[in-house]
C-alpha cells in the first residue's frame, strides 16, 4: 500500500495557508496539516481563518485547484485558564473546509484540570464531527506517550487518538514497546523529521531544534521504520521546520527535498 504524505505547516510557519498548500501540492504532497488556531507565540503570524474570512475563502480556492487535503489543523493546546469554549469559532471554521482532525498538547502540570479540559475539547470537537489528537511534547507537561496513554484513559475519550512526532518519541525516550501496546488505530497521522543522536537537556536547545533546524527524515540518528511498520495505515506528517534550508531552497524546493528523503527512507524509492 502506498503510503500518503501531508507538510506540516511548522516547515514554514509564517506561510499563509493558501501558499502553503499550493507549495505542497506543486512538492507532490497529498495532504497538508496547517496550523490555523492561534497560538499567541512571540515572532508567529497567526492564521485565523475563523475570524479573517477573506484568509479563509483563499484557503478553500486553494483546496479546490490542487485537489489537496487538508488531515488536521491544530493546536488548540490545554493550559492553565484556558476556555474550550473560546475554541468554537476555529473548530467550526476548520469544519467548513472538511477538516475532522484536531492537534492538541498539554501545557499545565495539574492533572486534574488538563483531563477536565481535554474531555471538555474532545465533546466539543465531536459536535463538529471531529477527532481530538494529543501530541506529546517533550518541554511539555505532558511529554511522553505513557503520559498520552494515561490521559486517554482517566477521560474516557475512546475517540481520541495520538500524533507520535518522531523528535519528541525519540527525545522523550519513547520506547518502541511503548508504541507496540497502544492500538495502532490510535496513531491515526504521525510528523516525520530527524535529529542529530544527542539530545539536549536544556529547554532552550530542545525549543530551537523543535522550531528552526530538524533535519529531513534519513538525515539524522532518529529510528523510524520499526516505528513506521507498526503504524502502516497512519498518514506520514513531514515536519521540517528548518529555518536556513527555508530561506535558501524556498519552500517548495525545501518540501520536495523533505518528501524525496522520506520517500528514499520509508520505501527505498
Amino acid at each position: 500500500m502506498r503510503r500518503r504524505y501531508s507538510l506540516v505547516h511548522l516547515s514554514d510557519i509564517n506561510c499563509p495557508p493558501p501558499d502553503f498548500i499550493r507549495a505542497a501540492a506543486a512538492a507532490g504532497y497529498d495532504a497538508v496539516s496547517l496550523r490555523t488556531i492561534p497560538m499567541g507565540l512571540k515572532g508567529e503570524k497567526p492564521h485565523d481563518i475563523a475570524a479573517d474570512r477573506d484568509l479563509f475563502r483563499e484557503t478553500r480556492r486553494a483546496v479546490k485547484e490542487t485537489g489537496i487535503i487538508i488531515n488536521d489543523t491544530e493546536n488548540a493546546r490545554i493550559f492553565d485558564g484556558v476556555d474550550i469554549l473560546s475554541y468554537e469559532p476555529a473548530l467550526e471554521a476548520a469544519a467548513e473546509l472538511g477538516i475532522h482532525q484536531i492537534l492538541t498538547n498539554i501545557w499545565t502540570d495539574d492533572r486534574a484540570c488538563y483531563t477536565e479540559k481535554f474531555a471538555e475539547l474532545c465533546d466539543l470537537a465531536a459536535q463538529y464531527e471531529q477527532t481530538v489528537n494529543v501530541e506529546f511534547v517533550t518541554w511539555a507537561s505532558v511529554k511522553n506517550l505513557e503520559q498520552v496513554r494515561e490521559l486517554l484513559e482517566a477521560s474516557g475519550q475512546k475517540e481520541a487518538g495520538v500524533v507520535l512526532d518522531f523528535l519528541h518519541y525519540y527525545r522523550s525516550r519513547v520506547t518502541l514497546e511503548e508504541v507496540r501496546a497502544m492500538p495502532p488505530e490510535k496513531f491515526r497521522y504521525v510528523h516525520l523529521c530527524d535529529a542529530e543522536a544527542e539530545i539536549p537537556t536544556d529547554e532552550a536547545s530542545l525549543i530551537h531544534t523543535g522550531r528552526a533546524e530538524r533535519l529531513y527524515p534519513g538525515e539524522g540518528a532518529i529510528p523510524m521504520r520499526e516505528v513506521m511498520e507498526i503504524l502502516p495505515d497512519a498518514l506520514c506528517g513531514i515536519e521540517v521546520p528548518h529555518l536556513e534550508r527555508v530561506a535558501e531552497l524556498g519552500l517548495e524546493e525545501h518540501a520536495r527535498r523533505a518528501l524525496c528523503s522520506a520517500k528514499k527512507y520509508l520505501e527505498g524509492v
